[in-house]
């Protein structure tokens, strides 16, 4: 899809064509949506998609995970008015922080980190990721907002996949996806 095309028909979804299959092999994820950022109204859509379920919520904060999930959380921020956190992989941050060890899609054991200064308790805050895959990445990023006292207030991905960790996830927390159920299978599938 051209860049520049926006379709007349913009059905919930529509910029997930905007997303390119991995190219390099078992090392990388499956599918790259970072084109679907370069497409201003693709952005726009997806970021209003993702806040849809949302409107009407109390949300005082933003966070998004390293890195990807930092274009859409800015993005929602923005959006919503509200400040943006980043969380962290570990070793990034110069201030005092607490850490999480998660294992993230790819069977690889990691750290996650955020600063202690930002999350006060009941701060009510909605957690952007690009992807839940395994939900390994974002239940660690759950278990920091909530050790330091704050609220999940949601989360959002442009997908959930239907794994068990995408189902520990959205049986607990309000949740936003931009993948429409006739799709979700394929994209549960990695087709």
């Amino acid at each position: 899809m051209d860049l520049c095309h926006v379709p007349a028909a913009r059905e919930k979804g529509w910029y997930l064509a905007l997303m390119a299959p991995n190219v390099k092999g078992p090392n990388y994820a499956w599918l790259d949506p970072s084109r679907l950022y370069c497409h201003p109204q693709g952005l726009q859509d997806c970021v209003a998609d993702l806040l849809q379920p949302f409107q009407g919520d109390p949300i005082d904060m933003v966070a998004g995970i390293d890195a990807m999930g930092f274009i859409l959380g800015a993005a929602a921020a923005a959006v919503l008015q509200k400040g943006f956190l980043a969380i962290r992989k570990a070793g990034h941050l110069c201030v005092q922080t607490a850490a999480q060890p998660y294992t993230d899609y790819s069977g690889q054991e990691k750290v996650m980190e955020v600063r202690t200064d930002a999350i006060s308790p009941g701060l009510r805050i909605l957690l952007v990721d690009q992807w839940v895959e395994t939900g390994g990445t974002m239940r660690a990023a759950i278990e920091l907002v909530e050790r330091l006292g704050g609220a999940v207030a949601g989360v959002a991905a442009i997908c959930i996949e239907d794994s068990e960790g995408g189902r520990w996830i959205q049986e607990r927390y309000k949740c936003s996806h931009c993948v429409p159920p006739r799709l979700q299978p394929r994209f549960d599938h990695h087709q």
